[in-house]
């Protein structure tokens, strides 16, 4: 059976698990969590929680995880969960001409407000933006087609509304409606990181409700969420 190959890429804090749960919800569907993430911590050296879990569970090895994306699964779509940011210097892009893409994207200040909760020193890279802008000039001239850019608040304002052109738009699949809802508890594909960041989605039975108001940004992370902003406010128009 020939998989298609099915690429959400995030930066972290961007209901991306959510999104991850809700394609585990089709039948025809199989997830895969991160698939870079302990290849990037064996690289760069840096301490995330869950890190010695991660390096002990998952593939370090760039290329060994590259066969496995482009290894047929025993479904029709393969959706994986990619964190733009785990793609640094010397990661593999060529596999990524086997696959759709679609950019998940949500507010500096909600992103920050989240992440700095369980990780507070961080560097603007670690949030995800200026991967996610590399990637998207990367997919479009290989590609010679632009990846879909959608934003958080857009998926909670109107999940139905979203996720059909997340589906038909950018992955061209149909919509499957029990992408709505979903049962309480971990998955199997879950990486080995969710005790640290998932608790929230383990939970869930849904998407959240619509987004709040933003919330205000520490002093200390002023130079990271103008840096943020200004790639998410290209990204948007994009």
């Amino acid at each position: 059976m020939m998989s298609q190959i099915l690429c959400l890429w995030s930066g972290p804090r961007n209901i991306s698990t959510a999104m991850m749960r809700s394609f585990s919800a089709r039948t025809d569907t199989v997830c895969w969590d991160e698939p870079f993430f302990a290849a990037y911590l064996d690289r760069t050296g840096l301490d995330h929680p869950g890190r010695e879990e991660t390096l002990a569970e998952c593939e370090t090895d760039p290329e060994t995880v590259v066969a496995r994306i482009i290894k047929p699964v025993q479904a029709d779509y393969h959706f994986q969960k990619h964190m733009a940011h785990h793609m640094i210097d010397g990661m593999p892009t060529d596999w990524m001409d086997q696959a759709r893409h679609v950019l998940l994207i949500r507010h500096p200040a909600r992103v920050i407000a989240s992440y700095a909760k369980g990780r507070p020193d961080f560097v603007a890279d670690d949030i995800g933006f200026p991967g996610l802008l590399a990637l998207h000039s990367h997919i479009t001239d290989r590609q010679g087609r632009t990846p879909l850019v959608v934003d958080c608040d857009m998926i909670l304002s109107d999940p139905e509304q979203a996720l059909r052109a997340i589906c038909q738009d950018g992955f061209d699949i149909p919509l499957d409606p029990a992408m709505l809802q979903w049962e309480a508890g971990p998955r199997e594909e879950d990486g080995p990181w969710a005790p640290y960041w998932y608790r929230n989605v383990i939970a869930s039975k849904g998407f959240g409700p619509p987004s709040g108001a933003l919330p205000a940004v520490a002093d200390r992370y002023a130079e990271i969420y103008a840096s943020s902003l200004s790639a998410y406010n290209t990204l948007l128009a994009l």
